[in-house]
C-alpha cells in the first residue's frame, strides 16, 4: 500500500476536483452501457484516461492530483449508491438550474443506510494513489453528508427512516467508517463536496431562514463527528458550492446568512467560489478566521464556468482584498468549482481548463513565493 505523502493541504494553489471528460472517454460510456464493449475494455480506457490527466497535474507543478472524477458519472449520486441502503433511480424530471433542466437522477433510502466496505470509490482511489509520483497526494472528494439530507426538491426520498434523528445518527456512522477505510488504503487528503451551504444561503438574506435553522446544526453535527474522529493525520477540506452543471448553477447568494455555521466546521479547510457577483464579498470569511482554528481558505476566484482566462494582476489584488477578512497565511487559490461536475462537463476545451490551471499554480507562486 502506498501511503499518500503529507503536505500542508489545501495547498496554495490548489484545485476542486473535477475535470473534463475527454471524448475517448465519454463514447467508451456511451458503448459500454450500450453493450458494444465489456467492463474491461471499458475500465482500460478509465485507466489510460486518468493517467494523463494525473500525469499533465504533475507537469503543472501540483502536489495534489485527482482521477478528474472520471470513474463517476454524477459527482453525488454515484457515492450514495454506493451505499448500502441507498439506491440510485431515474425521477421523472432533472433538478432546476439557472435556465436549465439537468439529466435525471436521484436517490431513494430503502433500508438501514450502512457504510459498504465495497463501495466502488474505495477501487478507485486504491488505482488513483498507486499511480502517484513521490511528493505528490493523491486527493479524494467525496459529498458532503448535509448533500444526503431527505429532501425531494434535491430527489433524495427517504422510504425507510422517516425519522431524521436516526437517520441522522446513521449516515455519521456510515461516513466515519467510510473515512477510516480511505485512510487505511492510504488517503491523506479528503475532500467533501456541499452544495447544501451554498443553496441555504441563497434562500436567506442576510439572516438564515428559520426554517433551515435546523437542517444548519444537523449539518453542523454530522460534518464535525466526521473531523472529531477522522485521523489526526488525514486533512478533511470542504468545498462549497451553488450548483455546477453545463456552466450553468442554481443558487446565488452571499456567505452571510451560514458563516456562523461555517465557522464552527472542525475541518482543516474551505472551498469557497468568489468567480462572481453572486458570491457576495469577503466579509463573512472574518466570522472564520476569528475561531480561531486557523483553517485555510481557497478562493475560488478562477471561474471554472466559461472559457476566458482571468487577469493575473486581478486575481492578486482580490487576495489582497480578501487578506484585509483572514490573514494572508491562510489564504489559498482554486477555481471556483470543478470543471465537470458531472460528466457533461462545462463549456470550455481541455487547453483552456489547464490554461487556467496553470495560471492558479503561476498566481499563487506569485502571491505565496514562499510556497
Amino acid at each position: 500500500m502506498t501511503v499518500a505523502t503529507k503536505n500542508k493541504f489545501p495547498y496554495r494553489y490548489d484545485q476542486v476536483g473535477s475535470l473534463l471528460r475527454p471524448e475517448a472517454l465519454k463514447q467508451a460510456r456511451v458503448d459500454f452501457n450500450a453493450h458494444k464493449i465489456d467492463a474491461a475494455a471499458f475500465h482500460q480506457v478509465e485507466d489510460e484516461q486518468v493517467q494523463r490527466i494525473v500525469d499533465k497535474q504533475v507537469a503543472l507543478g501540483f502536489k495534489a492530483a485527482t482521477d478528474g472524477e472520471f470513474r463517476r458519472s454524477w459527482w453525488h449520486l454515484d457515492f450514495f449508491d454506493g451505499l448500502n441502503g441507498a439506491h440510485f433511480f431515474e425521477p421523472d424530471k432533472g433538478f432546476i438550474f439557472h435556465g436549465l433542466e439537468t439529466r435525471k437522477g436521484g436517490i431513494k433510502i430503502t433500508d438501514k443506510l450502512t457504510y459498504n466496505p465495497e463501495h466502488p470509490f474505495f477501487a478507485d482511489f486504491t488505482k488513483l494513489n498507486a499511480i502517484m509520483p513521490a511528493g505528490v497526494t493523491a486527493k479524494q472528494t467525496i459529498p458532503s453528508p448535509s448533500v444526503f439530507f431527505p429532501n425531494e426538491a434535491a430527489e433524495i426520498y427517504d422510504q425507510h427512516y422517516h425519522d431524521f434523528d436516526a437517520f441522522l445518527d446513521d449516515l455519521i456512522t456510515a461516513y466515519q467508517q467510510t473515512v477510516q477505510h480511505f485512510y487505511d488504503l492510504g488517503c491523506r487528503y479528503l475532500q467533501i463536496d456541499d452544495t447544501s451551504w451554498g443553496m441555504w444561503a441563497s434562500f436567506s438574506e442576510g439572516t438564515i431562514n428559520p426554517d433551515l435553522e435546523p437542517l444548519c446544526v444537523a449539518a453542523v453535527k454530522a460534518i464535525n463527528a466526521i473531523a472529531d474522529t477522522k485521523p489526526a493525520d488525514l486533512t478533511l477540506t470542504m468545498h462549497v458550492c451553488r450548483g455546477n452543471y453545463a456552466s450553468t448553477w442554481a443558487g446565488a447568494g452571499a456567505y452571510d446568512p451560514v458563516a456562523d455555521y461555517l465557522a464552527q466546521l472542525h475541518i482543516d479547510g474551505f472551498f469557497l467560489e468568489y468567480d462572481d457577483e453572486r458570491s457576495g464579498g469577503f466579509e463573512p470569511l472574518a466570522k472564520i478566521a476569528a475561531n480561531g482554528r486557523h483553517q485555510r481558505i481557497v478562493l475560488g476566484l478562477v471561474t471554472s464556468k466559461q472559457p476566458e482566462l482571468e487577469d493575473q494582476a486581478v486575481l492578486e489584488q482580490r487576495i489582497k482584498d480578501a487578506s484585509q477578512y483572514v490573514p494572508l497565511a491562510d489564504l489559498c487559490l482554486s477555481a471556483q468549482c470543478g470543471f465537470a461536475s458531472t460528466e457533461e462537463g462545462n463549456h470550455l476545451t481541455e487547453d483552456q481548463q489547464w490554461a487556467k490551471l496553470e495560471l492558479i499554480h503561476d498566481t499563487a507562486k506569485q502571491v505565496w513565493p514562499e510556497d
